[in-house]
């Protein structure tokens, strides 16, 4: 009987440890906005949408070094933290641009932004990276 109770012990030992490991692997290495601070609009858009405006405005620091290629440069936008976020209002209160709710090359290179920052990428890295994939799609609206 005591066999029986300590292979049960170890057995849940390594299903608690499996569990943890899980847990672990899901955590990313940024935060995201509260889809509560997001307007309807982005609330009601596809999650890849809306994961990527509720990242811009919880990480501006990482858009705001990163370029955008789809041509918004003519929109006067001076980064890919532009096309979510227009201006910011005297009380802190963001004001939405919503031209990224319907370009996927805006969303695309906030998402591999994301997921290289998951990865352990420091800044240059990412930003070399949007620079070569996504500078045949049009000019980068930074320097």
């Amino acid at each position: 009987m005591q066999k029986k109770s300590v292979v049960v012990v170890g057995m849940l030992i390594l299903i608690a440890l499996a569990l943890a490991g899980c847990s672990l692997a899901g955590s990313a290495a940024y935060t995201l906005a509260p889809m509560e601070e997001m307007p309807p609009d982005v609330q009601a858009a596809p999650e890849v949408v809306s994961d990527a405006y509720r990242f811009a405005v919880a990480n501006p620091d990482v858009l705001t070094q990163l370029p955008c290629y789809c041509g918004c440069g003519a929109m006067g936008h001076t980064s890919n933290y532009s096309c979510y976020v227009a201006d910011e209002n005297a009380d802190g209160s963001l004001v939405f641009e919503e031209h990224a709710l319907g370009c996927s090359i805006c969303v695309d290179i906030t998402q591999d932004a994301m997921r290289m920052l998951d990865e352990g990428k420091a800044m240059p890295e990412i930003r070399a990276y949007i620079d070569q994939t996504y500078s045949a799609f049009g000019p980068s609206n930074m320097p």
